[in-house]
């Protein structure tokens, strides 16, 4: 059930990821606007792998598997792009950072109470809040000095990264204290 739809879409986000991150190290202009048409293209099939996946019935447990992995494989090649090219400033590191490590942690965990306890942890709707904050704020750092007029463009996207990062501390957090109650007992 590899070759379905939702999962062709969901691949098509994984091997879009060179090619963004390629693009990101090339300091021109025509460079920056393509990496962003390439990065919306798999914002767009991040939702809708999904959404074909649960309308047409083609759920299923590769594309529950690659789904989030795509998505965080995104997040953070771009994130440490950003952070090795300048495109994110000191102070958008931190906020890179804790992005990074609620990541994980937030894997590790679902990984762990699958494997021992049959136990899922469903995405919360504020972390889906947190992802849209997340693939705004990486557009607006992608596109950075390349974008039109005068806009601080950096800063903008550094300030929604922020906002993600607070809503990813909060989420992060909540699964830590979910998956901890499932650990306990």
């Amino acid at each position: 059930m590899l070759w379905t739809l939702p999962n062709i879409l969901t691949l098509s986000r994984i091997i879009a990821i060179p090619v963004i991150v390629g693009l990101l190290f090339v300091a021109q202009g025509w460079a920056a606007w393509l990496a962003l048409v390439l990065y919306t293209a798999a914002c767009i099939t991040d939702w809708l792998d999904g959404h074909l996946a649960r309308l047409q019935n083609l759920e299923s447990p590769i594309g529950k598997f690659l789904d989030p992995i795509a998505d965080k494989l995104l997040v953070g090649a771009l994130l440490l792009t950003m952070a090795g090219t300048a495109r994110l400033t000191f102070w958008g590191l931190p906020a890179a950072i804790i992005i990074l490590m609620r990541e994980i942690l937030v894997s590790g965990l679902r990984e762990y109470l699958a494997g021992l306890k049959q136990i899922s942890v469903p995405v919360s709707r504020l972390a889906k809040w947190k992802t849209g904050v997340q693939m705004v704020a990486l557009g607006f750092l992608i596109i950075g000095p390349y974008g039109p007029g005068h806009y601080p463009w950096t800063n903008i996207g550094e300030i929604g990264l922020w906002l993600a990062a607070i809503v990813t501390a909060i989420t992060g957090w909540d699964y830590l204290r979910a998956g901890l109650k499932h650990m306990t007992n």
